[in-house]
């Protein structure tokens, strides 16, 4: 059953302006581990939108809680390029509250927009929320 639905979308020029406006932001929002591709280059402002698109709508999906921090979610691409999630400690004590069980996500970017969907799948709890 979906328990939560988040979409999220990003002008890619203006994050990337701020990721370099802002000395820190880029270690704040990213593990390192999403601040490098699979090859150990750096990422693009396109793929960091994405991501950090992803992350608020995951939060939205959550309920958006106030009390969710960044690195408790982490967005991997798999062997064959599909994103997954990988949430803990914040992230995944909310989850839990709610019977989240499974996540479902899909990263855009074109035209100057990255965006993302996160889907959160499991069995709802009585009284979570």
């Amino acid at each position: 059953m979906i328990i939560g639905v988040g979409i999220d979308v990003v002008p890619v020029e203006r994050f990337a302006a701020t990721l370099v406006r802002t000395p820190g932001l880029r270690d704040r929002l990213f593990t390192p581990a999403e601040q490098v591709t699979p090859s150990g280059n750096p990422r693009t402002g396109e793929s960091l939108a994405a991501r950090f698109a992803a992350k608020e709508a995951l939060a939205k999906a959550l309920g958006a809680p106030g009390d969710l921090r960044w690195h408790d979610a982490e967005v991997i691409v798999g062997e064959h390029g599909r994103p997954h999630l990988e949430v803990r400690g914040s992230v995944a004590g909310r989850a839990a509250q709610l019977g989240v069980q499974s996540w479902h996500v899909s990263l855009s970017h074109d035209g100057g927009i990255a965006s993302a969907v996160v889907i959160a799948e499991g069995v709802p709890r009585g009284g979570a929320g």
